[in-house]
């Protein structure tokens, strides 16, 4: 059977969408497979390469108290408290926006949008002028304090949206039992909306996780520095790289992000789960 000219056009189309998936996917696999490559080879390079030896001496060699697991735990320290925070923050803030009208909302929400384009480093400046004068330099509550503030606007924006996907019906019939908005907030609304609170948790643990800026300006001492920040230590001062202990610490940086990720999945796959709660 002859191929017509719009089938040969669709095949080619084809083809060619094929080709770009392949591209973009070989530019995030590549690298991938250099961190875990070089992670095992005990002459790691820049190079993709299958190691000539396999070895466990990279992750040995970082595998300390001062290399890796202090500052992870001080990364844990800062995203976790800072994550919390802003998911707390975020949910009392959206909760009024979303169940209730006043014609401020869409210049709050308009004004929240443009505070998550502002780019972190115009405003790292003043912020440390003023930490220096308040004494937050160089502290993990003030960096916590940072952190969650910086994630907030997107937060709330995210929060509101999966917030008015909860019928107002249900909390009607909490409010007519005696219920108080708090407690149909916490009760009745970040319940069902499980999913919602998934995703801003993990978006803003891992932006705040993978953040060298803020900790870098805000923190001084070495021992507070997060894992973002002690990263830098493998690259040395005549240019001269470490490339498999730096892959090994790439894969032990990531792990926490894998796990959380891990932890919340099944609530990222869900619905609301209304379970027909209300009827028509």
């Amino acid at each position: 059977m002859a191929v017509t000219p719009l089938a040969d056009r669709r095949r080619n189309r084809r083809l060619a969408a094929d080709a770009g998936l392949l591209t973009v996917a070989a530019a995030f696999v590549l690298p991938l497979a250099w961190v875990v490559l070089s992670a095992l080879d005990p002459r790691a390079d820049l190079r993709v390469k299958i190691p000539d030896g396999v070895t466990l001496g990279n992750f040995n060699a970082i595998l300390t108290s001062e290399i890796t697991f202090t500052p992870l735990l001080n990364s844990l320290i800062l995203c976790g408290g800072a994550t919390l925070l802003t998911v707390v923050c975020a949910a009392l803030a959206a909760y009024p926006l979303s169940r209730f009208r006043s014609r401020l909302n869409r210049p709050f929400l308009l004004s929240i949008l443009f505070a998550t384009s502002l780019p972190i480093t115009a405003i790292m400046v003043p912020v440390y002028a003023l930490f220096v004068q308040v004494d937050l330099i160089d502290t993990l509550q003030g960096t916590i304090l940072f952190f969650a503030a910086s994630q907030l606007p997107f937060a709330i924006w995210l929060m509101k949206n999966f917030m008015d996907g909860v019928p107002k019906e249900l909390e009607e019939a909490a409010w007519t039992d005696g219920a108080g908005s708090l407690q149909s907030l916490l009760r009745i609304v970040l319940p069902l909306m499980g999913p919602g609170v998934a995703v801003v948790t993990v978006f803003s643990f891992v932006m705040m996780w993978g953040n060298f800026f803020v900790p870098f300006m805000l923190l001084l001492t070495p021992d507070q520095m997060p894992a973002s920040v002690s990263i830098n230590e493998f690259f040395g001062n005549r240019g001269l790289v470490a490339y498999g202990q730096l892959a090994a610490f790439s894969i032990v940086y990531s792990t926490p992000v894998i796990l959380l990720y891990v932890l919340v999945a099944r609530r990222l796959g869900g619905g609301f789960a209304l379970g027909g709660a209300v009827k028509g």
